[in-house]
């Protein structure tokens, strides 16, 4: 049996010109070579599988061809080409840097650096993985790869450019591979096939290359496993099936199932998504994606920044033309936030969910808005029937009954809903007294948001806190935030750190929801930020504050604390 080799070192470039994704790069160093300008030290980063070192290894052969092309190719034919082909070349050494990171390597290879090239001009060192060396090790580099032989060339490759010591990266050229785009990609593969003679169709390379995720190497060894899956054919179906890739199907339909209202098959697609082993949080990140690729969609001018099939992009027009730009922002906002919380949630499959059912209530939300509308409004002349609020929390809703019979029968449709507001303001002002205060509850009209409102709404919740610190809710009262310029995100203004830590861990939510239900407007946030020019003296607020403060003007407490060895909780 002929012996296999894989596609990713079968055709790994061997010249500039088959180079996939990295033409700056290219065009760079040829011209270098050209101009006779070299450098002594060259330092290549990216993501995996980009290119590095198989461009270091076409520098290395370009530099020391003995008959190179007009574009400074490697020949490929000559004694220097052929040698390193053939893996006995004595002027380019490879080095991997995991295994060989040590002082005693590195003063290997300074004492190698020395002996001249036998064919060529230059010795070339090509280190891989050179993040991978240790402190001392780059501390015993430092002086060779500032001033090396005439004839030595060094070019290190590594996907960590953050690890590298500053004074390596100061000695050294710097090229930053970037990952490379799905088109090219998919035309490398299509060449590929070709020459394999395999038959597969764009949507099943446009699979591969958006698994690869930039990396050639990765899409090279994903198509080998599809043709070790499929055969000689490849369809659209078995690379799915075989890579464990989400379908588009599913996200279109899920899309669908929101549009129209309907969570119930949301819910059970999104069952039927994990029976077959995919990771909920990866949904929701496709889900997300999805939306975004709909939002370009809507405008034919950033419709070149999808990186889909033609077939696809005909059926994203198609959905993207029965979306708002409004259902998309809400719909992102929903799946952004589940993303947000789903590594904190304890019951991730509900959390996921719920927010497909959130997606399947945004095109509802006016029709309910355009229910509840009517309560407020019978409900709006009936400040005097503010009378009956002592009594409302004993919910005495039973009398009301009997006087709807007495009632002349034209007006039932407006005595009906009147029956159902006692019931209503019984609890919210059962709800007002338990958080502190006996004012009734205010309902607020949907889209109704204005300055007057959150105030209204901020006082109410300042009075709730009384009994939990009245320090604080004079605090509250007293530091209303400002009105935002943009948005419904205010800031709340606190004395220092510890006050801020306080609040976030045991008032923040509590502050946004109560101002969310009292205002109707459910993006309103509340932001913490410490006063810029807080006051120079205080009253110790915190308990930890008040504690310094007895400790700072106590000296019998102080001596009390280190003869016990006491903290401060």
């Amino acid at each position: 049996m002929e012996q296999f080799i894989v596609s990713a070192r079968k055709y790994r470039p061997a010249s500039f010109e088959t180079l996939v994704g990295q033409d700056g790069i290219a065009r760079t160093l040829k011209n270098s070579i050209l101009s006779g300008q070299l450098a002594h030290a060259y330092l290549f980063c990216g993501p995996r599988g980009v290119g590095k070192t198989t461009s270091a290894r076409i520098f290395a052969k370009s530099i020391n061809c003995l008959n190179p092309g007009p574009d400074m190719e490697p020949c490929g034919e000559c004694e220097s080409c052929r040698s390193f082909a053939e893996g006995r070349s004595y002027c380019i050494h490879e080095l991997d840097a995991a295994s060989n990171n040590s002082v005693d390597d590195i003063r290997t290879l300074t004492e190698q650096v020395r002996i001249p090239p036998q064919v060529g001009r230059y010795s070339v060192y090509i280190i891989d993985e050179v993040h991978m060396l240790s402190q001392q090790a780059f501390n015993a580099f430092l002086k060779t790869l500032e001033e090396p032989p005439a004839h030595a060339i060094f070019i290190l490759a590594t996907t960590e450019k953050h690890k590298i010591l500053p004074t390596i990266l100061s000695r050294c050229q710097t090229y930053d591979f970037n990952r490379i785009g799905i088109a090219d990609m998919v035309s490398n593969l299509k060449m590929i096939a070709s020459k394999e003679n395999v038959e597969i169709d764009d949507d099943a390379l446009h699979i591969i290359a958006m698994k690869a995720d930039g990396a050639m190497r990765d899409a090279l060894t994903l198509f080998d496993q599809s043709v070790a899956f499929c055969g000689r054919k490849i369809c659209y179906e078995d690379v799915v099936r075989n890579l464990n890739v989400l379908d588009y199907e599913y996200y279109f339909k899920t899309l669908d199932a929101a549009l129209a209202g309907d969570y119930t098959s949301a819910i059970v697609l999104f069952d039927r998504i994990l029976s077959k082993g995919f990771n909920a949080l990866h949904f929701v990140g496709g889900l997300s994606g999805h939306l975004r690729d709909l939002v370009v969609c809507k405008n034919q001018a950033s419709q070149y920044l999808l990186n889909l099939p033609p077939t696809l992009i005909k059926r994203y027009n198609e959905q993207a033309a029965r979306c708002s730009v409004e259902f998309l922002y809400k719909a992102l906002g929903v799946t952004t936030n589940c993303e947000a919380q789903y590594r904190g949630s304890g019951n991730q499959r509900l959390l996921v969910e719920f927010a497909l059912m959130k997606l399947a209530m945004i095109n509802a939300a006016p029709v309910q808005a355009a229910v509840q509308s009517p309560a407020p409004a019978v409900q709006t002349p009936a400040p005097v029937a503010a009378n009956p609020a002592p009594f409302a929390p004993s919910a005495p809703a039973a009398p009301a009954a009997p006087a709807v019979p007495e009632a002349p029968a034209a007006p039932t449709a407006q005595t009906a809903p009147a029956a159902k507001l006692p019931g209503m303001s019984s609890i919210k002002a059962a709800m007002a007294k338990v958080q502190g205060t006996d004012k009734p509850a205010v309902e607020v009209i949907a889209g109704t948001f204005s300055r007057d409102t959150f105030t209204k709404a901020w006082n109410e919740f300042a009075e709730s806190t009384r009994p939990l610190r009245a320090a604080l809710c004079d605090y509250i009262l007293n530091n209303i935030p400002e009105w935002p310029e943009q948005g419904h995100e205010f800031v709340f203004e606190l004395l220092n750190a510890a006050q801020q830590k306080w609040v976030a861990g045991n008032l923040l939510d509590k502050m946004v929801t109560y101002l969310r239900s009292r205002t109707g407007c459910n993006d309103l946030n509340v932001q913490l930020r410490i006063k810029e020019s807080a006051p120079e003296e205080h009253k110790p607020y915190m308990p930890l504050e008040r504690a310094q403060a007895i400790l700072s003007d106590n000296e019998q407490v102080r001596e009390l604390k280190r003869e016990f060895d006491l903290d401060i909780l």
